[in-house]
């Protein structure tokens, strides 16, 4: 067993298993898993899917998914974890930025089981990334942590790039019209600008009258536009809330609420507890998946 870490904010691991073995869920984003070797199956919301050499996988920080090991699989894990928006003034990056592609991902991330992956070149890059961060892990240690940071800020890009070309899981299954993934696309990445979510403006964007959006939008994605807004804010509210030192009025005034008391009464609404409730119990609720509970 070989097992490599640096020090945080980034925790690299490489093990070999011939058994799947529980891992930590709690104090991280989630973990990016390149399979070097061996066979298997990957399971994530009870959902089966094969691995094998250079299979690529994201992890939620979600109890409901698994590895079983059928041939010894040597695993790469690279943890995303929470203490670099916690710790202050010891990485020369925008850490607002990387917070927000950061959360990009994990809000968007379908949970579905698979290799990541839709594009080859971009699992080329990947494995060429996953490599230096490795060789510079086993060298350099904590002096190669800035150029490790680096690194994973280009596997953030190229991991928000490949879901962008995926299935949104709100989408019914039966359509067959991709302005609903274009549609999707814009407003997550623009969850923050308040202006831009509004009916005109997603009229004007998509070429559509603006009496015909919210029609178009409830029927591909079968919960009204605001409701989908509304949610979509609430899982990055619940990433902040887990993995930040943002305050309620940072958090209300970044995604557009009235203020805290107006969050606080949303989030209760969509989740059923109060945010203290939920900080208490430090798991996701609108982010998981209802088939995580089964």
């Amino acid at each position: 067993m070989n097992v490599i870490e640096t020090y945080k904010p980034f925790e690299i691991q490489e093990i070999e298993l011939t058994e799947w073995k529980p891992r930590p869920v709690k104090n991280n984003f989630f973990e990016l898993v390149l399979i070097k070797s061996g066979e298997g199956t990957q399971c994530i919301n009870y959902n089966l899917s094969p691995y094998h050499k250079n299979s690529l996988f994201l992890l939620p920080p979600l109890k409901c998914h698994s590895f079983t090991v059928e041939k010894p699989t040597t695993f790469v894990f690279l943890k995303f974890t929470d203490s670099f928006f916690k710790d202050i003034g010891k990485i020369n990056i925008d850490r607002n930025e990387w917070f927000k592609e950061a959360s990009f991902i994990l809000s968007n991330y379908n949970q579905l089981p698979g290799d990541i992956i839709k594009d080859e070149i971009d699992r080329k890059h990947l494995e060429s990334i996953v490599q230096i961060i490795l060789a510079e892990s086993r060298n350099y240690g904590s002096t190669s942590i800035n150029l490790i940071t680096s690194l994973m800020t280009s596997i953030l890009e190229i991991l928000i790039r490949n879901i962008k070309k995926g299935t949104y899981s709100e989408v019914s299954d039966n359509t067959t019209d991709q302005r609903i993934t274009k549609m999707l696309n814009y407003i997550n990445e623009n969850i923050d600008k308040t202006e831009l979510l509004k009916v005109d403006h997603l009229a004007s964007v998509f070429m559509m009258s603006p009496t015909y959006v919210s029609e178009y939008f409830k029927k591909q994605v079968n919960m009204s536009l605001r409701e989908y807004i509304i949610k979509a804010k609430l899982k990055l509210v619940e990433i902040r809330l887990l993995n930040s030192n943002f305050t309620l009025t940072q958090i209300a005034d970044d995604l557009g609420f009235t203020d805290i008391s107006h969050l606080s009464k949303t989030f209760k609404r969509y989740t059923g507890i109060s945010i203290r409730e939920f900080k208490r119990n430090g798991e996701y609720m609108l982010l998981k998946r209802a088939r995580c509970t089964g």
